[in-house]
């Protein structure tokens, strides 16, 4: 599936930071072993956007560095409706599972480590997850970017279709959806709009 890659320039961009995860990896040569480390970092603004890269080098501050720009290169844009995302969606990747569903505000992230740093990066404030498959960070951690990907707003899916949101999931449902209106307080609604989730 091809994700949406935000390619804006985020040189002078406010950018959050979070390595997930940081190991180091011994290679045996001839005479000894050889270190060398891998960084998974996930950067993001808070506001929507979010990306993770993988970084390898002798060194850990420039394994962290490499990790940063290829986060930066990858970053893809996840819509939102209020404080949470528009729909449920359950994703897989290789050997990663991921399930996220939206909540109402005040629930904060229910989350484990791994997507809890993807879910911060990308500003969202109110959401349940749960990984279901693998526990390797690099796998969830790209499963669930791919799986926000793939979201999509009912006011997207209602202009593919050519009708009104309304016509799609009736009135109230749509102003609660879209955040318009009296339920505009009120959580986005679980059902996932055709076509929109993971394998």
């Amino acid at each position: 599936m091809a994700m949406r890659m935000d390619r804006r320039d985020d040189r002078g961009g406010d950018l959050q930071e979070k390595i997930v995860s940081l190991n180091r990896v011994a290679k045996v040569v001839k005479g000894g072993r050889r270190f060398s480390f891998s960084a998974l970092v996930v950067v993001g603004d808070g506001q929507g956007r979010v990306g993770a890269g993988l970084g390898k080098a002798g060194e850990v501050p420039d394994a962290i560095r490499k990790g940063v720009d290829d986060a930066k290169k990858r970053m893809i844009t996840v819509p939102m409706v209020g404080t949470t995302i528009p729909h449920e969606v359950r994703f897989k990747l290789g050997a990663a599972k991921v399930l996220l569903k939206p909540a109402v505000p005040g629930t904060g992230v229910i989350s484990g480590s791994s997507m809890r740093a993807v879910i911060e990066a990308a500003g969202i404030h109110d959401i349940l997850t749960k990984s279901l498959g693998t526990d390797n960070p690099i796998n969830v951690v790209r499963a669930t970017v791919a799986a926000l990907a793939s979201l999509t707003t009912l006011a997207r899916v209602a202009q593919l279709r050519g009708r009104s949101p309304e016509d799609i999931v009736g009135k109230r449902l749509a102003e609660r959806m879209l955040g318009t209106g009296t339920g505009a307080a009120a959580t986005a609604s679980p059902a996932v709009p055709a076509g929109t989730t993971g394998p």
